[in-house]
């Protein structure tokens, strides 16, 4: 049975466990981007080794490479990559949007060629919907329009209806199956009336689940805090609640203390392919020169493989020498580190605490690197 269940609150953040088909999920909870069916430098035994419950794979990639039919004659994405628990597909709404003029939108859908080969492929709600059955998702995202930012509020207006038209349609494509759900998308983009007119429409669809789409776009944090406490009052309390596409460690906090139960995000991956580490006291540049003779852990306090088997020296030459071990190691550290800072949150919440570690996590982030302990 597909089921979320609110433990507590402490303030406006909240503690609970999401049900379903393929294992539960403690929120709040990160997720971790398997854009192709592979969350990249990540072995499927070392994303378990983080902590993750649940991760993100991508329809519009999929439907491309290797395709939908195939996916689904190997027995869904979750078989094919070998993960065994939950999984989350986005509806491919965002990545067709992000096309420009290799897509053309109309009421019914999106036709758009593809990046891979230039091939010409339609996406509509009811398409949408049977991709992500045939991937074997246990929870699908409605296919919706990204709003771009900035947007008059009369384009937002229109976008976002034409999003809860095909999230209508979405639903009533939907195949109801036991421990599976579907997610319909608040859109309004930072005009809080239209995020207001979203919340009512899509609450009436009686969805599993409830996103928050069309922030982190370039709206600044302010601007998505500002939303957030506009929407997230209005948004069912017994259903979870999911920020696509957030974000940084203290956009998590933020948006926890805000009523959001789910996230997503390249950041720690990407970060980890590029240098970039996350820790305690700020992020870390392991490219720079600094480290090339420091014995010292990443990050003393995290248990991770890499910070318990290895230098910021070592990390520093393998991303000078190019070596691939160097992202395998950093992603790993980047991914453990957002697991244990959900770890935390969640036990904040429970203990009353969740202000309390909000501030201290502010504190000692803002502290930075230099000279870290």
């Amino acid at each position: 049975m597909f089921n979320f269940t609110l433990k507590t609150t402490d303030g406006g953040a909240r503690r609970g466990v999401l049900k379903t088909a393929h294992g539960d999920i403690e929120t709040p909870v990160f997720m971790p981007v398997g854009t192709a069916a592979s969350v990249k430098a990540m072995s499927i035994e070392d994303i378990w080794a983080t902590g993750a419950e649940i991760i993100l794979a991508n329809t519009y990639h999929l439907m491309l490479r290797p395709g939908a039919e195939r996916v689904e004659g190997l027995g869904g994405v979750r078989k094919l990559m070998g993960w065994d628990g939950p999984l989350l597909t986005d509806s491919g709404g965002f990545q067709v949007m992000s096309l420009g003029d290799l897509r053309k939108i109309d009421k019914d859908g999106v036709t758009f060629r593809s990046h891979l080969d230039g091939s010409e492929h339609r996406l509509t709600p009811e398409i949408s919907t049977e991709i992500q059955k045939m991937l074997d998702a246990t929870i699908s995202m409605a296919f919706d329009e990204c709003t771009p930012f900035p947007a008059t509020h009369k384009a937002a207006a229109v976008s976002m209806r034409l999003s809860m038209d095909w999230a209508a349609r979405c639903r009533q494509a939907f195949t109801p199956r036991a421990g599976y759900g579907q997610f319909g998308i608040v859109q309004g983009s930072i005009y809080t009336d239209l995020r207001s007119e979203s919340v009512e429409r899509l609450n009436a669809m009686d969805f599993e689940g409830y996103a928050v789409g069309g922030l982190a776009v370039g709206e600044g944090q302010d601007a998505m805090f500002t939303t957030l406490d506009a929407t997230t009052p209005l948004m069912p309390a017994d259903k979870p609640r999911y920020l696509m596409g957030v974000g940084k460690p203290d956009d998590l906090i933020g948006a926890v203390a805000r009523g959001i139960d789910m996230f997503d995000c390249v950041l720690p991956t990407r970060s980890g392919r590029t240098g970039q580490g996350f820790t305690r006291r700020g992020t870390v540049n392991l490219k720079n020169a600094r480290h090339a003779d420091d014995p010292r852990p990443l990050d003393a306090e995290c248990r991770c493989y890499t910070c318990t088997h290895h230098s910021r020296a070592y990390l520093h030459h393998l991303f000078k020498a190019d070596e691939v071990l160097g992202l395998m190691l950093l992603t790993r550290h980047n991914l453990t580190y957002y697991q244990q800072l959900m770890a935390g949150m969640r036990q904040a919440i429970e203990a009353g605490s969740f202000a309390d570690f909000a501030q201290n996590f502010a504190a000692e982030y803002a502290q930075g690197d230099i000279d870290a302990n």
